[in-house]
């Protein structure tokens, strides 16, 4: 029996650390059934549930290497669920940095599953080393090292809520170069030949959204025809990519801050995109940072 439209299966994996129990809390949130730390020889049962199931359709799980049986089952286990063809399953990889693990695992004063009796960062290093393979795989790779519990529930409620319309759809994203390109981007564009607003002091304090700014960033010479050559490259692009096997498609357009110019040109793709018939969420990433940065 296939799963329907509407049945989902979500396996939640990646490092400790990574936001992993905010993400099932999230899910439950969500009207998932959510089973935290399943042994991954489960996971086709419940596969098998939500086919058979009149009540629950929706499913979420939580799956590391704290699971009980070998690292080698969990690992093996949830590359074959990744791999899968059917859209209806989806394996996503929380992430982050070694730096903003160890300062989790500091505040919050436990232990890592894989460090018990040795090093903090050891224990991160091996459970990287054996997750690799997951993270090579998943559907979704969602970095959290900047992200704060409230960001890691809104990136998954904007992901997820409206599961059961059309599967494949863009992820649209505007970020700033000095924080680092987005570790999720299938494809990555650069605005910051335009005009910085952040020069004109009226505008500093606004972003892309604001009609002021985004006026001022599509009125220079070259953004028309920027827009044009990213937008003919969509047109062509993502009809192919949509054939494939693949659920999503990640675009990231940054400038220096993620204020002003990477905000107006996003929402102008996105608007674009949507009018082509494309399921599109827009994210910005450092939209509500410090104002008074140079951006």
């Amino acid at each position: 029996m296939k799963m329907t439209h509407n049945d989902q299966l979500v396996i939640i994996t990646g490092m400790s650390g990574a936001g992993k129990t905010r993400a099932i809390q999230t899910f439950e949130d969500l009207g998932y059934f959510c089973v935290d730390n399943l042994p991954p020889n489960l996971i086709y049962k419940f596969s098998e549930l939500i086919r058979t199931s009149r009540e629950i359709n929706k499913v979420a799980l939580v799956i590391d290497l704290r699971a009980p049986g070998s690292a080698n089952d969990v690992v093996d286990t949830l590359v074959e669920i990744a791999h899968n063809k059917n859209k209806n399953e989806n394996v996503i990889f929380l992430d982050a940095s070694d730096n903003k693990i160890v300062t989790r695992y500091e505040e919050t004063r436990r232990d890592h599953p894989l460090a018990r009796n040795g090093r903090l960062i050891d224990g991160i290093k091996k459970e990287r080393k054996a997750m690799e393979p997951v993270k090579d795989a998943a559907n979704l790779v969602i970095d959290t090292t900047d992200f704060s519990p409230k960001q890691l529930r809104q990136e998954l409620i904007e992901k997820f809520e409206n599961y059961g319309e059309e599967p494949f759809h863009v992820e649209l994203m505007s970020f700033g170069f000095k924080y680092g390109i987005p570790i999720d981007a299938d494809m990555v564009f650069d605005v910051r030949f335009l005009t910085n607003p952040y020069y004109v002091e009226s505008l500093r304090n606004l972003t892309g959204k604001d009609k002021p700014v985004y006026d001022f960033v599509m009125q220079q010479e070259n953004a028309d025809e920027y827009f044009a050559k990213v937008y003919d490259l969509m047109k062509f692009l993502l009809p192919k990519i949509k054939g494939t096997s693949k659920a999503s498609e990640t675009i990231a357009i940054g400038c220096t801050g993620g204020q002003h110019r990477s905000i107006a040109m996003t929402e102008r793709l996105g608007l674009a995109l949507k009018k082509m018939g494309f399921r599109v969420n827009i994210t910005h990433r450092e939209i509500g940072r410090y104002k008074g940065a140079n951006i």
